[in-house]
């Protein structure tokens, strides 16, 4: 007659080790949410996955001979009142090759207005392989009414893309980009007014292969 009050305690610590279980599992859920959007970006950024291109502080120092053909797009969202758009629509250039193109936004508003620009690749799988070595994504950028500003963009393609099963044939990479607005109430970057230098809107949707 005495086990049954060991027994009821016995049950007790069960219970409250299984409470704890759960708490500690909900915690570590809730953890992990907040940290998917910032981890998933990470990997991205160093995988090449989803189009992600690369980021990296020197040029390459390795050159092919063959020829791969890098076009330009750009896209405007949420309502930013920036014409956007690529100097040149492509470029060919050697796989491994540094080159540079060039993007223009001017501010159509008859304020100051902010933009940001997010990028990626297509096709998908040459994001690991398409390498910048400057670029003006993710930088918060301010325009005056009317003014113009040139973006520039320092790449190459790692030549290492001839090794990749899913690329080796690949002869075209699209690099595009979506300029998003942003609060402009404090200039961050401001360019110069080129009222000669007007870009012309681009409607040529992602294409690669």
């Amino acid at each position: 007659m005495t086990s049954a009050p060991q027994t009821d305690e016995a049950r007790q610590k069960s219970n409250r080790r299984i409470a704890g279980f759960c708490v500690a599992f909900f915690c570590g859920m809730v953890g992990m949410a907040y940290a998917a959007v910032p981890l998933y970006t990470l990997f991205c950024q160093v995988t090449g996955y989803g189009g992600t291109t690369q980021r990296v502080t020197q040029y390459s120092d390795r050159v092919l001979d063959r020829d791969i053909t890098i076009r330009f797009d750009a896209n405007t969202a949420g309502g930013v009142p920036w014409k956007f758009a690529p100097v040149d629509r492509s470029v060919t250039v050697k796989i491994g090759e540094t080159a540079q193109a060039h993007y223009t936004a001017t501010n159509l508003a008859p304020k100051p207005t902010g933009g940001r620009a997010t990028f990626n690749v297509t096709p998908e799988a040459a994001g690991a392989y398409f390498n910048k070595v400057e670029c003006f994504c993710f930088t918060d950028t301010t325009l005056a009414s009317g003014e113009t500003m040139d973006m520039p963009v320092i790449f190459f393609v790692d030549p290492d893309i001839v090794e990749a099963p899913e690329l080796k044939n690949v002869k075209t990479i699209t690099l595009s980009y979506t300029m998003f607005p942003i609060d402009a109430a404090e200039p961050v970057t401001t360019g110069s007014i080129d009222t000669d230098n007007q870009p012309t809107t681009n409607t040529e949707a992602n294409v690669g292969g």
